[in-house]
This record gives structure tokens, C-alpha cells and sequence, in this order.
């Protein structure tokens, strides 16, 4: 039994006013041909397969493309909602899915058979069974008490997020007793887990912040197929617990790791292998930083890029003192190179410098947090009293700034 796991495909993506179409149908391209090459029985989304609730129309035709093309070839998909996912735009395709060897869990439920998947190998027979857990959502696992503290609120969550885990893995093993099927149980996930180096594009999925989901909560699996986190990585240095990231860079920090999704091999329950596959580029894309006299040195090196698709650039400049042109300089610089700078930046540590320099900067060089900063820290807090309540309203504004993220994930 030769599964797939990928996730965090998040099509749909507006990148600094730059489509990701062309990126996201060359990857589905290709991973067809991973299919095909390495006779593939499965493939698993482990959650945020659209970047928003309401995607655009194309990122719905190129999901259902892919779902078309992917049970042509009689292999079994399943869909786990993430948190960029709205509940509603998964399940409106559901039942018709369902007849092209598709299997969506958009939202967990109370009756575990929702979340108790079986996968079949080529043969027809039962390969696996998949304990389908996605982005958990906490009315849908806890109910909130009078008076509980932010603490209590977290240990709840993760004391209901792992009893659930327990549960469906449970009844997954109970299954198998039934009709003594020698196949492995894979469970998936759509959460933080602790320990792990996300990206600057993952979203925080907690109000209030679960800071992280415990390895030893997760149940003992033969598999475990996790979305969330960008970077792929292994969990709690266990080979079988993995992140498989997104399939393209989702930010320009990302372009720090290789992309790929994972192969997992079974031969009955034993597990015979755990081989990442690397991501290919579809769009060249760049992180160029130093002075206006380093950055030029840098572009130089890009005038033999014959792509036809331009690099997209990030360009973070330090110099010592503000220039009113710095745009202008650049675009001088970029002249005649097949170039895009989508994010052009002063370097932090210049921003913070002087006032002056400050009240010239751009909104598109600053994030909400950023202004608000700026903003408390004109005020004058003295003594410990005044400094608590400066901590308050940091405090304050961070938990609005998640639950306005929150309720946008929701959507």
C-alpha cells in the first residue's frame, strides 16, 4: 500500500497581488506524474486546501480537475479540512465527490464513523484505515465554562483534542479486530505541534494560542499525516510523525527549504519505507539583502536568468540614513532585468532608528502590529503600575488580532 501525504496547498493564493494558478496547476501536474510513476494507491491532504473560505472559481476548477484525474487513474484521494478552509465550501461537493474515490472530512463530529476512512489498493482491497482527523475546531470537541482562566482554556482544549484522538484510534483498532485486517492505521492532523519551526505565512489557530499539541498526545499509529505547518519536518524525532509542508513557498522566507510531499510504503501492517520526494519550482523567486551597493551586486548575478516567468524578488535594504527615493533606486537598478520586486523593505533594525525616519515610512513597509507599536510606544508608561498596563494593552491587542484571524479562518 503506497500512500501520499501532502498538504497545505492553499489554492487560491493572492501572493503581493501576484496568481498562484499557474504554479498550483504545474505542481497538481506533476504530482499526477508522481502518481503514475511510483503506482501510488492514495493521496492524503492533511487540511488547507484553499487559502480562504470563498475561493476563487478557478481554484475550484483546478480541485476538481485533480479529483477527475486522480480517479482515472483508481487511486483513492481524502480531503481534511484545514483552518483557511470554510466547512460549508468542502462539504457542498461531498456526496458527488464521494463517487470519484474521494473521501472529505471537512470538520470533526461527535459520530467517530464520519472521521473512520478505509483505503483500497489497486486491488481493490482493504490497505489501510485512516483515522481522518482535521483542523479541530474547539466547539466541536469542548464546551467553555464561566470562569475558566486563558491556561485552563488551552489544557481543556488539548485534554479534548487528545481524548478525541483516543477515541477514533480506538475505534480504528476495533475495526480491524473485526475483520481481522492485517493493514496500518494512519491518523492525520491539522494543528501545531510542539517543538516544530513554522513559517511566517502560518497562521496562529487559537484564540488565546494552544501554544502546541504534545507528540505523545497523538495515539500510537503506524502513520501520522499532519498539515499547518509550511516547513516539512519530523515531530519529537519520530520518523513517523512528519509534516509534509505546502508544495510551493507561501511566503518569501520559505525559500529557506526544500518542498515536498512523502512517500509511505506499506506491506501489510509493517511499514517498509518513509521517502520524502523534492518539489521542483514552478516560479523563480528570490531574497536579495544588504546595502543599495550589495543589492546591485546581487542583481547582477540574475542577468543570465532566461526563464521566461520573471523572478519575484524581496528586497530588504539597509542604509544608514532615510531616502525619500529609495523605490526609485531601485527600479533604476532592476532596469532591464527580468525582474519582479514585490516586497521592498528597509532593513528592521534602520526602521527603529530615529522618528524622523519613521513618520516617512510607508503603510505597505508595515504590518497592524507594527503601527500599533509605533503607536505605544510614543506613550510614556512609568513605574511598575504604568508598565502592567502596558503589557495589558499588548496583550489585549495581540488576542483581537487572533480573533479577527480567527473568525476570517472560519469563514
Amino acid at each position: 500500500m503506497k500512500i501520499l501525504h501532502t498538504s497545505d496547498w492553499h489554492l487560491g493564493q493572492n501572493f503581493f497581488t501576484k496568481s498562484r494558478r499557474s504554479e498550483h496547476q504545474a505542481f497538481l501536474d506533476w504530482l499526477l506524474d508522481q502518481i503514475d510513476d511510483h503506482q501510488i494507491d492514495a493521496v492524503i491532504v492533511a487540511g488547507d486546501l484553499f487559502d480562504t473560505g470563498a475561493p476563487p472559481s478557478y481554484a475550484r476548477e483546478l480541485y476538481n480537475q485533480f479529483v477527475v484525474s486522480i480517479s482515472q487513474r483508481h487511486c483513492s484521494l481524502i480531503v481534511l479540512g484545514g483552518n483557511h478552509d470554510s466547512v460549508s465550501t468542502l462539504k457542498e461537493s461531498k456526496s458527488l465527490l464521494a463517487c470519484l474515490h474521494t473521501q472529505v472530512v471537512a470538520n470533526t463530529s461527535d459520530d467517530l464513523q464520519d472521521q473512520l476512512l478505509t483505503l483500497k489498493n489497486k486491488a481493490g482491497d482493504v490497505g489501510a484505515i485512516v483515522c481522518a482527523v482535521p483542523f479541530v475546531r474547539p466547539r466541536d470537541v469542548m464546551t467553555s465554562r464561566a470562569g475558566e482562566s486563558g491556561t485552563e482554556k488551552r489544557q481543556a482544549l488539548g485534554d479534548a483534542i487528545k481524548a478525541h484522538y483516543h477515541a477514533l484510534y480506538q475505534a480504528a483498532v476495533a475495526l480491524r479486530d473485526e475483520h481481522q485486517w492485517q493493514v496500518p492505521i494512519i491518523t492525520t492532523g491539522h494543528l501545531t505541534a510542539l517543538g516544530v519551526s513554522p513559517s511566517k505565512s502560518v497562521r496562529d489557530i487559537y484564540i488565546g494560542s494552544l501554544d502546541g499539541f504534545a507528540a505523545d498526545g497523538f495515539p500510537p499509529a503506524d502513520y501520522i499525516a499532519l498539515g499547518h505547518i509550511h516547513r516539512p519536518q519530523i515531530v519529537a524525532k519520530s520518523e513517523h510523525i512528519r509534516y509534509s509542508g505546502s508544495p510551493i513557498p507561501l511566503s518569501f522566507d520559505e525559500l529557506k527549504f526544500s518542498k515536498q510531499v512523502v512517500l509511505v510504503d506499506f506491506d501489510g501492517e509493517q511499514r517498509k519505507s518513509i521517502e520524502p520526494i523534492n518539489v521542483p519550482s514552478f516560479q523563480p523567486m528570490a531574497v536579495l539583502k544588504g546595502s543599495l551597493e550589495e543589492i546591485e551586486v546581487q542583481l547582477s548575478e540574475l542577468k543570465d536568468h532566461d526563464d521566461p516567468k520573471p523572478i519575484w524578488l524581496h528586497i530588504e535594504v539597509s542604509v544608514q540614513d532615510y531616502l525619500s527615493d529609495l523605490q526609485h533606486r531601485i527600479q533604476l537598478l532592476t532596469e532591464g532585468l527580468n525582474v519582479e520586486v514585490l516586497q521592498l523593505q528597509r532593513a528592521r533594525t534602520q526602521k527603529s532608528q530615529a522618528l524622523t525616519q519613521e513618520a516617512k515610512e510607508t503603510l505597505a513597509e508595515l504590518t497592524p502590529q507594527d503601527v500599533f507599536q509605533k503607536r505605544l510606544d510614543l506613550e510614556v508608561f512609568d513605574g511598575e503600575v504604568e508598565e502592567a498596563r502596558k503589557a495589558r494593552i499588548q496583550t489585549q491587542f495581540a488576542q483581537i488580532v487572533a480573533e479577527v484571524e480567527h473568525v476570517e479562518a472560519s469563514e
